[in-house]
């Protein structure tokens, strides 16, 4: 049957109806409480660190962000841990709760096509994500405002805002797995454990079969040529890159630490005339990270084009 009208008929109203629900809800209160509490405790030992160079650093506010102090992580480490789960916690049961509760096939009986009710929940946690974030951020920035008595630099603000796109294109990632899992597995319960399965795969043993499969190729290649072990370390580096976690650390090093030149390995001659140390403008750190922040936006709209794909192909009577 040809369907009349645009497909994207009533997405503003899926996407406000289900802001609302997760901006509302207990699910993402409990993680609003978990990350400003974890957030806090991170800014408090960045402010202790840091009081002593205040004057000295042009880049202290993107120190408070980066820097940490044992036993507890940096406030980017907290984001990199909380992040992937706060998107699975919004998205897993985006379909199959509908299903369970007996809604979609109601919800679709109105004048929204599937079209508009996936794009609608997806727009929907990313918005929430992006509300989330920039609380914590500003929160960050306040509470540095008030400890170390200077403001931030307008360098700084630009990197802190890129800082955030690039964090929302990683959640974005997490969301459209999440979602995926919620268009094949009707039971949410299972779309839960497949998503965080597989975050853990990417989070724990990801990292360890990287370095064996880099181990293995440093030792194919020549130790007497210099060009065969560049070559094996580059394969390694761009094998390591199929995982989003890298590709998003590999984002935040080079934005939140402009003396970063290069995210792989350097020859004696690329530094012909560099002056180390020196901070790289902020257009030279974005053509550093521009491949890594194009990968995040491609896997994000790869995932989700397949969970629209998935969904166009069920049966929504059942």
């Amino acid at each position: 049957m040809r369907r009349e009208g645009s497909p994207w008929t009533g997405l503003w109203a899926v996407f406000f109806k289900e802001m609302a629900d997760h901006l509302s809800g207990l699910r993402m209160r409990i993680l609003e409480g978990l990350i400003l509490l974890s957030a806090l405790a991170a800014v408090y030992t960045g402010t202790q660190t840091l009081r002593q160079t205040v004057g000295e650093d042009p880049y202290l506010y993107l120190k408070l962000l980066t820097t940490a102090q044992d036993p507890l992580p940096s406030f980017v480490g907290f984001l990199s841990f909380f992040v992937p789960l706060a998107a699975i916690a919004l998205a897993f049961d985006a379909v199959n709760g509908e299903y369970a509760r007996g809604t979609l096939s109601r919800v679709l009986s109105q004048p929204i096509y599937r079209d508009a009710l996936l794009f609608g929940k997806f727009l929907a946690g990313l918005g929430t994500m992006g509300v989330l974030l920039l609380a914590l951020l500003l929160l960050v920035l306040g509470l540095g405002l008030f400890t170390l008595g200077v403001p931030p630099g307008g360098e700084e603000v630009a990197r802190i805002l890129f800082f955030l796109l690039a964090t929302l294109a990683y959640a974005g990632v997490w969301l459209a797995v999440a979602l995926l899992f919620s268009v094949l597995f009707r039971q949410p319960a299972t779309a839960a454990l497949a998503a965080i399965g597989v975050w853990l795969f990417f989070a724990i043993f990801f990292p360890i079969l990287t370095e064996l499969v880099a181990g293995a190729l440093l030792l194919q290649a020549d130790p007497l040529d210099p060009e065969s072990q560049l070559r094996q370390a580059n394969l390694a580096l761009w094998i390591s890159r199929l995982s989003p976690n890298t590709l998003y650390a590999e984002a935040l090093t080079a934005i939140l630490n402009p003396a970063v030149r290069s995210l792989g390995p350097i020859l004696i001659t690329q530094l012909e005339g560099a002056v180390l140390g020196t901070p790289l403008p902020l257009f030279q750190s974005l053509l550093l990270i521009w491949p890594q922040l194009t990968g995040l936006f491609a896997l994000a709209v790869l995932l989700f084009t397949l969970a629209y794909v998935t969904f166009q192909r069920q049966e929504v009577r059942a």
